[in-house]
């Protein structure tokens, strides 16, 4: 490897280019169309073949940020043996397809859009037969676009609870959890309802340790967690009497044996269902390695795994910077330090921001010192949060800019103010939706 000096400019264009390559090698229509081909009416998937002559109908569903993106790929290749489809995306990452009707829905918070799309959507495998293939897609964000709430549960119950598991830092898993059995779709119902077509679920994973059951909430798959399971979550965040009472309700008729369990492992109704990852944090982290190392730096990848509290994580990734810098270890500079995941932020504050933002801003206040560091955090699927940026990227001159502008960054910090830091400082990431989500990518840069 040939190690090059890398000046502050050098640093933040290396990093925007790391992470928009990474990006493109787990593209949905991309992972799509490796995992999936089509000859002679045989589609071929991760090497099972699908005789597409014994199906009478295939149906398309599915929901997920990248979901359109993954339909397109499969109009491209079964487009004149699609019967019909039905796919819910985010607001503003819709695309126009020919087959399968696209409906745009509220993320991270559901809304009425995402009951009709996940309605709809329900009907459609109900109407499938033994004798049809459906093929769900499923990509991040699908938990909040298929949101069917279990009676008696409205849709604010739902948003409710969201909203208090957002607050109090619960993990995407516990999260899931409680939405699975608060669903109507979630958690295996969906494959409950399509058995016994044959049903092929294809995931992108935005969840750590790619588990299907919690990737949107898993409709299509088994679900190993319990109703007890969700009362130990409330617990243990002692969030109780914050929760809807009707949830509360839900939750205890559940553990009492009067409400039926979401289908677990070893149930007849996945008799004829399969599931695929097609693509994961690990894929853009390898891509990222492999771009950095052709820019010249010693690169190492912590882990794709990173989860807890945002800002802790920061201060982690500031201290192997810092080391870097100091001692030369783990790797001497120019060095790469690169991790995914994805943390979560303790709402204390009023602001607006995304924990990629977050985790950018504490990360400039605890490197003010150091010289010639850039750090950059982004959602792969192009949105941080309830904002329109993919996250930040900044460098150690930030500090100096925003204390010539009179801004206290400690304030913006303990207000959950990111966003609106980094308009000020112009450190935010903006890509638009990219077309894929697979977690977060964290980029340290040590020229």
């Amino acid at each position: 490897m040939l190690s090059v000096k890398k000046d502050l400019a050098a640093l933040r264009n290396d990093a925007i280019f790391i992470f928009k390559n990474a990006i493109k090698t787990v593209q949905a229509e991309t992972a799509v169309k490796r995992h999936c081909r089509l000859s002679l009416r045989q589609l071929e998937i991760n090497g099972s073949l699908f005789d597409l002559a014994q199906y009478q109908h295939i149906y398309v569903i599915g929901a997920g940020k990248a979901s359109a993106h993954m339909g397109k790929a499969i109009e491209d290749l079964l487009l004149p043996e699609i019967t019909e489809g039905l796919i819910v995306v985010k607001y503003g990452h819709a695309l126009p397809l020919k087959k399968i009707r696209v409906i745009e829905a509220g993320h991270p918070m559901p809304d009425g859009n995402g009951v009709k799309g996940a309605r709809n959507i329900l009907k459609l495998a109900e109407k499938a037969t033994k004798n049809d293939l459906i093929i769900c897609l499923i990509s991040g964000g699908g938990s909040a676009l298929l949101s069917l709430p279990a009676r008696p549960l409205t849709l604010s119950d739902k948003q409710n609870t969201i909203k208090t598991l957002f607050a109090c830092g619960a993990s995407i898993e516990e999260i899931n959890t409680l939405r699975k059995h608060m669903s109507m779709i979630k958690g295996g119902k969906l494959a409950q309802k399509a058995y016994p077509a044959a049903l092929i679920t294809l995931m992108l994973s935005d969840v750590i340790g790619d588990r299907a059951d919690i990737i949107a909430s898993g409709p299509a798959v088994p679900d190993p967690g319990t109703f007890q399971d969700c009362m130990a979550i409330i617990d243990q965040y002692d969030i109780k009497d914050k929760m809807p009472a009707r949830v509360i309700e839900l939750i205890t008729k559940g553990i009492s044996g009067k409400i039926d369990e979401t289908p677990k492992p070893g149930d007849p109704v996945f008799s004829s269902s399969a599931h695929l990852v097609i693509a994961n944090n690990k894929i853009a982290l390898s891509e990222a390695k492999r771009v950095s190392e052709s820019l010249g730096y010693h690169t190492m990848i912590l882990s794709s795994m990173i989860a807890g509290n945002t800002r802790e994580a920061a201060l982690f990734h500031a201290a192997i910077a810092k080391e870097i810098r100091k001692s030369g270890n783990p790797v001497p500079s120019p060095a790469c330090i690169l991790s995914g995941g994805e943390t979560t932020v303790i709402l204390k504050g009023n602001g607006l921001g995304g924990r990629n933002q977050e985790f950018a801003l504490a990360s400039a206040i605890d490197l003010k010192n150091e010289k010639n560091i850039v750090v950059l955090s982004a959602g792969t699927d192009g949105t941080d949060g309830p904002t329109d940026a993919a996250g930040a990227v900044i460098d150690t001159t930030l500090m100096q800019k925003a204390i010539a502008l009179g801004i206290r960054p400690g304030d913006y910090l303990k207000n959950n103010d990111s966003f609106h830091f980094f308009q000020k400082t112009n450190g935010l990431l903006f890509t638009g939706p990219t077309g894929t989500n697979v977690m977060d990518l964290r980029i340290i840069l040590v020229g």
